[in-house]
C-alpha cells in the first residue's frame, strides 16, 4: 500500500528531526564525557560539588528539554505517519532506535544520572561526604554509557534514514 503523500512527508520530516536531535544529543553527551568530565577529575571535592551542581542546574532549560526528549515524540510521529510502511527496514530500525532512546537514555537518566545530580546539588563544602569521588566516578561512568549509546542510536537513525531514502523510486532520466 502506497503511503498518502501528506503522511509520507510528515513522517519523513519527523524522521529527519528525530535524527537531527539524536545527533545533537550524541554530541552533547560526547562533549561532556570527553571534556567536562575530564576537567572535573582535576577538581577538589568542594570545587567539584560547586561546578557539577552549576552544570546540572544550568542545563535545565527549554532548548535542552526539547533536544533531550524530542527524539521520542518526533520518532513516534514518524512511525505513526509512516505506518503503511511498517514492513520496511527503515521503519523497524527507527522503531528500535526510538525505544532504545526512551529506555537507554531517558529512563536511564531518570534512574541513574538524576539521583546523582540531586545528591551533588545537596553538597556544600561543609557537608561534602567522604565518598564524593566515587559519586563523581559513578556519574562520569553513567554519562559515558549515555555517550556510547546515543552515538550508536544516532548512527542507527542515520542508517534508517538512508534506507528510507534509498527505497524511494529514482527519478526518471526523462524528467527535466
Amino acid at each position: 500500500m502506497s503511503p498518502h503523500p501528506f503522511l509520507n512527508r510528515l513522517s519523513l520530516a519527523a524522521q529527519l528531526a528525530t535524527v537531527l536531535l539524536l545527533g545533537l544529543m550524541a554530541g552533547f553527551f560526547a562533549t561532556y564525557s570527553a571534556n567536562v568530565n575530564l576537567a572535573t577529575l582535576e577538581l577538589d571535592g568542594p570545587t567539584y560539588a560547586l561546578v557539577q551542581s552549576a552544570f546540572n542546574r544550568n542545563v535545565r532549560h527549554a532548548g535542552f528539554f526539547a533536544c533531550f526528549f524530542g527524539p521520542v515524540p518526533l520518532g513516534l510521529v514518524a512511525l505513526a505517519a509512516g505506518w503503511s510502511q511498517r514492513r520496511t527496514a527503515w521503519w523497524w530500525l527507527l522503531a528500535l532506535t526510538v525505544v532504545a532512546y526512551a529506555l537507554g537514555i531517558v529512563l536511564f537518566t531518570r534512574q541513574v544520572n538524576l539521583p546523582l545530580n540531586y545528591l551533588t546539588e545537596s553538597w556544600t563544602a561543609a557537608t561534602l561526604p567522604p565518598d564524593w569521588a566515587s559519586v563523581r566516578a559513578a556519574w562520569n561512568q553513567a554519562n559515558l554509557w549515555r555517550s556510547g549509546l546515543s552515538f550508536a542510536l544516532f548512527v542507527a537513525g542515520l542508517t534508517g534514514l538512508v534506507l528510507r531514502l534509498q527505497s524511494r523510486a529514482p527519478l526518471s532520466k526523462d524528467r527535466p
